[in-house]
């Protein structure tokens, strides 16, 4: 497995060694071991979620906070995804910075998102099933949702039309208000 480091460090895109001949392929798609080398980590995971979503299904950007955040292994079992992480730690350097792969069935790529990222992502294909890993259990008193059209954040969504949104992700909150607790004079209107 091939460990590579995005533009914000801590997410790490997992790209598998891929063993393929005229029978089809196998890939070893989590070894705890080798993920721990290749991010750091220790983290043990405790819960994996399924989703299945259509095309310009929009979900996210959710988190949740101490001390149940979760740090999360995405990727995509069919169909491609625009997956987007968001550093939300408040002494970070790169907080409010956000970085996107495209996850797919064919690539077989996976990304790590680990506790204190928000975590969403769009649907580019007809229909995409998305399996992530977390760290730690929903839990939905700390549960938060950022807006995913937060003028701050600033996400270059691969949109053609509007997003299909769940009502909790359509009234999310505002970035600096969820993660500095105060109204931003940067915010737009």
């Amino acid at each position: 497995m091939k460990a590579i480091p995005l533009a914000i460090p801590d997410v790490v895109l997992l790209v598998p060694t891929l063993f393929q001949d005229n029978r089809g392929y196998f890939f070893e798609s989590f070894n705890e071991r080798v993920f721990r080398e290749a991010t750091g980590t220790d983290s043990a995971f405790v819960q994996d979620n399924q989703s299945r979503s259509k095309r310009n299904v929009l979900r996210g950007l959710h988190f949740q906070l101490d001390p149940k955040a979760q740090g999360k292994l995405v990727r995509a079992t069919s169909g491609t995804i625009f997956d987007v992480a968001v550093d939300i730690r408040p002494t970070s350097a790169t907080c409010g910075n956000w970085v996107a792969v495209e996850l797919s069935a064919d690539n077989h790529h996976q990304l790590w998102i680990p506790p204190g990222f928000a975590h969403g992502f769009l649907t580019l294909s007809e229909t995409a099933e998305v399996l992530y890993k977390t760290t730690d259990y929903w839990a939905a008193g700390y549960e938060r949702c950022i807006r995913w059209d937060d003028p701050v954040v600033g996400i270059d969504w691969p949109l053609r039309n509007a997003p299909i949104v769940s009502q909790k992700d359509a009234i999310g909150s505002f970035f600096e208000d969820l993660v500095f607790g105060v109204a931003s004079s940067k915010r737009a209107a």
